[in-house]
């Protein structure tokens, strides 16, 4: 088995396992916590008139809702996901809201859209974990129109983002064996770099590229802090098989090392983004297959 296909493989069955499970048990934590990102994307949409909108690595559906909510009869929203348990959550929750969005599952990089059906294609924190981004963005660009609006969210470095990695910093004597981050691969910080991800969109068909620094306050209950560390990330994964003594010693040693981010009854954080937009170039310039070159 080849690197590529180990990796998809991989993606596959953390998102559809464990990790996907995870992230609906922790659905209305994690949809507090990202609104602000939620409403950037909706302004985002509106702005460029968008009409016909796909929503990549959707999640439980909550920014694909909020846009259907906006655009109301006018518009037909699309969210796809990879996660099966999250697609599943996402149906639900547009089945209980009423409203009429549909949710695909499978992996965005491979999945047969119909050509150039999208006015707009919207991300939030959902395009880092391709194993292949440009034959990926090469495969949206192929489902969105000529000139349509490409808007992603994406996290800047580990560096720009202490909070993020705060669990597995304060874990590691602990748990020698958490998985190390690596930025070459798929994951939460692999559209770190802004040279990356403008010559990954270049070479998959886009042009216009705009990436600009966002910094946004984030927040969560300190109720829900233990909660958070222990069921996401690296941490979340190696405290899945470990007994009940080390358990308790990582969310003792962890939840201090967050000290510094709670104020009252809130945990309070800034989180260190990009915002990417870029343009569908023309058909003439998207004829070239990248994901073969």
């Amino acid at each position: 088995m080849d690197i590529t296909r180990r990796t998809e493989d991989e993606q596959a069955a953390r998102w559809n396992g464990p990790a996907g499970h995870a992230w609906v048990a922790a659905q209305a934590v994690l949809d507090e916590m990202l609104s602000p990102f939620e409403d950037l994307l909706v302004e985002a949409v509106l702005a460029d008139h968008g009409r016909h909108v796909l929503d990549v690595g959707c999640g439980t559906g909550g920014t694909t809702l909020a846009v259907a909510r906006r655009l109301g009869a006018a518009g037909r929203c699309v969210g796809i996901d990879i996660s099966e348990p999250v697609i599943t959550a996402a149906r639900e929750r547009a089945e209980q809201a009423g409203t009429p969005v549909s949710f695909i599952h499978a992996d965005a990089q491979d999945h047969a859209f119909e050509p150039a059906t999208f006015d707009t294609i919207i991300s939030r924190f959902g395009v880092m974990f391709f194993n292949d981004s440009v034959r990926a963005f090469t495969n949206l660009r192929r489902a969105a129109r000529d000139d349509a609006k490409l808007r992603c969210i994406t996290w800047r470095t580990p560096a720009e983002n202490p909070f993020m990695t705060t669990a597995e910093r304060a874990a590691a004597p602990i748990l020698p064996n958490l998985p190390a981050r690596r930025p070459d691969e798929p994951g939460q910080f692999a559209f770190a770099d802004p040279d990356r991800i403008h010559r990954i969109l270049t070479e998959s068909g886009w042009t216009g590229i705009d990436i600009r620094p966002i910094d946004v306050t984030c927040t969560l209950p300190e109720t829900e802090l233990v909660g958070y560390f222990t069921r996401l990330g690296p941490v979340g994964q190696v405290l899945r098989e470990a007994d009940e003594q080390t358990r308790a010693q990582v969310v003792a040693t962890v939840r201090a090392a967050f000290d510094t981010y709670v104020q009252g009854t809130e945990v309070r954080f800034t989180a260190a983004c990009w915002m990417i937009g870029a343009r569908a170039s023309s058909a003439s310039g998207a004829v070239k297959d990248t994901a073969t070159t």
